[in-house]
């Protein structure tokens, strides 16, 4: 499903602890880390796509989170030719996006990689907010800069007697973290990347068939 710019409609998920630190997922088979997102099927609103992506991708479902905000327009990328099939260039360019902000209400043993016969990701992590994007695929840094800064302003209110955060509490280094571990983890991060703030318009568009898609890492 296609606008007429040739953009496939698309949600992402930001999806945060107790301590605002984001989920984190390698995509499988790959070095490649990124949030939770995928497109939205026809007759889908983009929160009915957000928790059926939710659960098929993670293995929540609605009762485990709650969301705090969503994007106001929609956030593109361009995808490089060379991910989109033959028969698909000149019609298919990329994602518009609509990025939703949700604070995990369950437990992390409530998350399940192995949802369905079709995994997204074979690792995960719980990150610092302002996650390390040069682990992005460098065509979908823009849009991340993008949804994490418009919706920074909404994340919660950390409880200063969280037992965790008394005293301070420094971040945990990639090799520290006990979620998540593949045989990729043992390298230290690059530094995080904090965006400036930058978005574009919306435009929904007329839908037309096909995504154009070639290969999985611009899903």
């Amino acid at each position: 499903m296609l606008d007429r710019e040739g953009f496939r409609p698309n949600v992402g998920i930001i999806l945060l602890n107790a301590r605002n630190q984001v989920f984190w997922g390698k995509r499988l088979r790959t070095h490649s880390w990124q949030f939770p997102q995928g497109g939205i099927k026809q007759g889908e609103s983009p929160e009915q796509a957000m928790f059926r992506e939710l659960h098929e991708e993670v293995g929540l479902r609605p009762e485990h989170v709650r969301i705090l905000a969503r994007t106001r327009d929609w956030l593109r990328y361009e995808v490089p030719e060379h991910f989109i099939r033959k028969d698909a260039r000149g019609h298919y360019r990329g994602q518009k996006q609509i990025w939703f902000l949700l604070k995990l209400m369950g437990r992390d043993s409530d998350l399940d990689l192995r949802a369905t016969d079709h995994p997204e990701f074979d690792a995960w992590r719980w990150n610092d907010y302002w996650v390390p994007l040069e682990l992005v695929i460098e065509f979908k840094r823009d849009v991340y800069q993008m949804a994490l800064s418009e919706l920074a302003r909404f994340l919660p209110r950390i409880n200063p007697h969280n037992r965790y955060l008394r005293g301070g509490m420094r971040s945990r280094g990639f090799d520290e973290m006990p979620h998540g571990r593949s045989t990729e983890l043992g390298a230290a991060l690059p530094p995080l990347v904090r965006p400036d703030v930058r978005r574009e318009g919306s435009g929904d568009g007329e839908a037309a068939s096909g995504d154009g898609l070639s290969r999985p890492p611009e899903r």
